[in-house]
């Protein structure tokens, strides 16, 4: 197998990517993710997952995995909050509505040049929140460097009323069905 290296410093993702049971390293990669004028928001996905996987690409031999993820909350892209405030108002705006997860997913072979992109979405129907609720939880769970101020694999599960999807990994940070897909077709299988 080639081996395989996660264009992330995302501490989730590599917790999911563990999961598969195979071997691989990490390593950050420096890409300018700022949203291109009247991009949609899964253009934006496959677009930075792709570049973060090329990014590394440079000097290594083996697969690389690209990966990003935005909220869509109505017609707004809701990036990580980074503060308690914009915490705050992304999960006071979410109150109550439907909020899309759209992950991109890129797996590059470096050997042969081949780039598989695609994305997944997940849906997330939050609870009538109160003022204290969201303010207790930001608290609690402190998920600042989560797109749409939450960690689904925390408490952040008690602010939903229901989800709709077909990966809840995806949800997460990297759609591991999709990405067992990938894998199977530069020959790596999964157990």
């Amino acid at each position: 197998m080639l081996p395989l290296l996660l264009a992330s410093s995302s501490p989730y993702r590599r917790q999911l990517l563990a999961r598969l049971g195979l071997a691989f390293t990490h390593a950050s990669p420096s890409i300018d993710e700022t949203r291109l004028p009247h991009e949609p928001a899964t253009d934006l996905v496959r677009r930075l997952a792709m570049q973060k996987a090329q990014a590394l690409s440079c000097g290594y031999q083996g697969l690389i995995i690209g990966s990003d993820q935005v909220a869509v909350l109505g017609n707004e892209v809701l990036g990580k909050p980074h503060t308690f405030d914009n915490g705050f108002q992304q999960l006071r705006a979410a109150s109550g509505r439907r909020v899309d997860f759209l992950t991109g997913i890129a797996l590059l072979n470096t050997a042969s040049g081949r780039l598989q992109v695609d994305h997944a979405q997940f849906a997330v129907h939050f609870r009538d929140l109160s003022d204290n609720q969201i303010e207790r939880y930001l608290r609690r769970d402190t998920p600042y460097d989560c797109a749409g101020s939450f960690k689904a694999e925390g408490l952040g599960i008690s602010l939903f009323s229901k989800t709709e999807g077909e990966d809840v990994t995806s949800l997460i940070g990297l759609p591991l069905i999709r990405l067992v897909d990938m894998l199977a077709n530069e020959g790596v299988e999964v157990p």
